[in-house]
């Protein structure tokens, strides 16, 4: 019998030289090409996805201070799983097998039931729909509640992005340009939960225009999004020799920016993830951005990667 890759069942959408793979644990995206260009700093068919590469983030995106909130008059505790900071992180579908199902060459969906559990007595199904074409990739997230009570819901995705330098190889955090259309920035605790927003004017985080990332480290949650003419939210990482440009639309009304500094030496800033959030950390205790969804009540949000090389 073969071997089962770490990251499950491995689908490739391919549309003129551009290819990407989606994984069956966490149903995101593993890899991103076009020709021989990386647009996604991935990870290989034999390896876990590590910090968060590409998975998807239900049912909420980021923490959840200590696990714990208060639903409907009970306090639910949700399990541990960023031990430094003592919080739930990222949703409970990251390391699930999320069903596959082929549409054509370059179109395919991932979808998870999240089941009631101990920490999130709820019953609600997640589906992306990627579709790669001319403009990139296009992810449109659907969550539903499939439960007989009301059910608190929030999505997210975490794509670490390259863009070429002048050489055509993947430019740094420190040598790309950075345009996040955000009026606000969160601040948070030493545990990474929000306590309040800030403005981003003419302070080191005010990238609503392009300026150089430099050695700046960004590990920010930005809100107050400036939307362009089509309502989307348009976030631009230049390497001087191409860009890559993460979109919106309105369901995503959060962004976390991360330069990768805590990670291993190999890996810190050497790629830049840009997090579409419908919510951000600790929603289910703040209700900031949190969808409340009535028992068959849906919402879905759409973003992409488009790049220009």
């Amino acid at each position: 019998m073969e071997p089962i890759a770490p990251s499950g069942r491995q689908l490739e959408l391919v549309h003129g030289d551009a290819s990407v793979t989606i994984v069956e644990v966490g149903g995101g995206p593993r890899d991103y090409r076009v020709g021989d260009v990386a647009v996604l700093d991935g990870y290989p068919a034999d390896a876990m996805a590590s910090h968060g590469r590409g998975q998807l983030l239900v049912p909420w995106p980021n923490r959840v201070a200590g696990g714990r909130y208060r639903w409907a008059g009970t306090t639910q505790q949700l399990a541990i799983s960023e031990a430094k900071t003592g919080n739930a992180i990222h949703g409970l579908g990251r390391w699930s097998a999320w069903q596959l199902v082929r549409i054509g060459p370059a179109a395919a969906s991932a979808s998870y039931v999240v089941r009631a559990q101990s920490g999130y007595p709820f019953t609600v199904a997640f589906r992306a729909s990627y579709v790669l074409g001319d403009a990139g990739l296009v992810v449109t997230m659907t969550a539903k509640n499939l439960g007989a009570v009301p059910a608190p819901v929030g999505m997210g995705a975490h794509p670490y992005l390259y863009a070429p330098g002048p050489d055509g190889s993947p430019a740094r955090a420190d040598d790309a340009q950075l345009t996040v259309p955000a009026d606000l920035r969160l601040l948070v605790n030493e545990a990474l939960i929000p306590i309040g927003d800030i403005e981003v004017a003419d302070g080191p985080f005010d990238f609503r225009a392009a300026r150089p990332v430099g050695p700046l480290a960004i590990d920010h949650c930005f809100t107050g999004l400036r939307r362009d003419a089509d309502g989307m939210a348009r976030v631009l990482i230049d390497g001087g020799g191409g860009s890559v440009t993460v979109w919106m639309d309105a369901a995503w009304e959060y962004i976390q920016v991360f330069t990768g500094d805590t990670l291993s030496e190999d890996e810190r800033r050497r790629s830049i993830a840009v997090e579409p959030q419908t919510c951000p950390a600790d929603a289910f205790n703040s209700g900031h951005g949190l969808r409340i969804l009535e028992p068959g009540e849906s919402f879905e949000g759409t973003w992409g990667i488009t790049p220009t090389l």
